[in-house]
């Protein structure tokens, strides 16, 4: 009896290592693959959250700078965002901070420059809409209506299409357009809320054209 066990262990032990023959080298290989995306996930979970974490501190230097209005100094430490942290979201959010400082500061090439850089290099869809409205204006101050109308045309999320069609009123307006800033007005001001304080401003714009507007009334 114990032969037999012997000789059926042995068999049992001849068929693993035809497996392994066989098969091992795939199953190894596999192995590799499985635990190896694991650590590579974990890996740029990691350096994720550790570029996040010294880019807030940029941005923290950032606002300093833009609260002491030292425009230099925020030029600098956004450049260093950008070389190094262009794709997060602290860098994106550094841009339109500076991008506002620096046209309160009267550098548009500057304030061109942040702004432009969010359009680029993010991806968030509401962080460029508000570039673009900032953009505009920064354009219109530099006496170009036409490149600001250009920012203006592109496709954005459903809360920031009233406020762009403002800005172009704006932007029309300026250009001597009167009949086009109107309905541009008016479009801002039907899709706005009732009791939307930009929905106030823009009846307010739309009165000073003889456009009569109940700001408080639904659309």
């Amino acid at each position: 009896m114990a032969k037999h066990l012997d000789l059926e262990e042995q068999e049992q032990l001849d068929q693993i290592k035809h497996f392994w023959a066989k098969y091992g080298n795939a199953i190894s290989w596999l192995l590799i693959v499985v635990f190896g995306g694991f650590a590579a996930y974990n890996g740029w979970n990691w350096w994720q959250r550790n570029q996040a974490a010294k880019a807030a501190v940029l941005y923290e230097e950032v606002d300093r700078a833009v609260q002491s209005k030292d425009l230099d100094r925020v030029g600098r430490v956004l450049a260093d965002m950008r070389a190094d942290f262009a794709r997060t979201t602290f860098s994106a959010q550094a841009g339109l901070l500076a991008g506002k400082a620096l046209f309160d500061g009267g550098q548009l090439d500057k304030a061109r420059e942040a702004l432009q850089a969010v359009l680029n290099e993010s991806k968030d869809e509401g962080l460029q809409a508000v570039a673009r409205l900032r953009l505009a204006s920064v354009e219109l101050q530099a006496g170009k209506p036409d490149a600001a109308l250009q920012v203006l045309q592109a496709k954005v999320p459903a809360p920031f299409e009233p406020l762009l069609a403002d800005r172009r009123g704006d932007v029309l307006l300026a250009q001597g357009k009167t009949d086009e800033a109107k309905a541009q007005y008016e479009a801002a001001w039907k899709a706005l809320d009732a009791g939307n304080e930009v929905r106030r401003l823009v009846a307010v714009k739309l009165a000073s054209l003889g456009v009569a507007v109940d700001a408080g009334a639904k659309p």
